[in-house]
């Protein structure tokens, strides 16, 4: 089976009501073993090769160390990054100003939430992993999975909030084929 594959991290700790992004978070060592034995377990079945790649942000790593453990190659890759979301990473939602939310919102595409980064530049970080690695095996983020759909399916960035889709869940796959478009695992 060809075509890239993303398993979203595991549910980090003591990140509600907050925005993440670049945060590093922990996982429950646990929860990050127990995703990558579902990965090896894909992999066995898939016949994939025994690689795969995480952001350097510990929800995600964590799983490719385990996966390390068990002989498989584990690339480190900052394009597979969580959006930026600048000043306002680590912070409850509810201490951002509605203003400065309302603001990011309305431009989408275009605004730098808390200085960090837009989603165009989260997706043009998309776009160039993507067309490095076709057919990688990673671990990753929320936002990242959403761009990267977007990319695959050749949609512009969005130009306000309400176009973005809901997160994928914590240890969800989404395989984007060459061939077919996305497909959620």
């Amino acid at each position: 089976m060809t075509g890239l594959m993303v398993w979203r991290h595991p549910r980090p700790r003591g990140v509600a009501g907050r925005c993440i992004g670049r945060a590093d978070v922990p996982v429950d060592p646990r929860k990050a073993k127990r995703l990558a034995h579902r990965i090896r377990r894909a992999a066995r079945r898939d016949g994939a090769a025994r690689e795969v790649w995480t952001s350097p942000l510990r929800r995600g790593a964590d799983v490719g160390r385990w996966l390390a453990r068990w002989g498989w190659l584990h690339h480190v890759d900052p394009r597979l990054s969580e959006l930026d979301f600048g000043a306002w990473d680590g912070q409850a939602w509810d201490t951002i100003g509605a203003a400065e939310v309302d603001a990011w919102c309305a431009a989408f595409a275009s605004h730098a939430p808390g200085g960090g980064e837009s989603v165009t530049v989260l997706m043009a970080r998309c776009a160039a992993f993507m067309s490095a690695h076709p057919d990688a095996w990673v671990v990753g983020h929320a936002g990242w999975i959403n761009a990267a759909a977007r990319v695959m399916r050749g949609l512009p960035p969005p130009s306000v909030a309400s176009e973005w889709p809901a997160p994928v869940g914590y240890g969800v796959a989404w395989r984007a084929s060459n061939s077919r478009g996305a497909e959620s695992q």
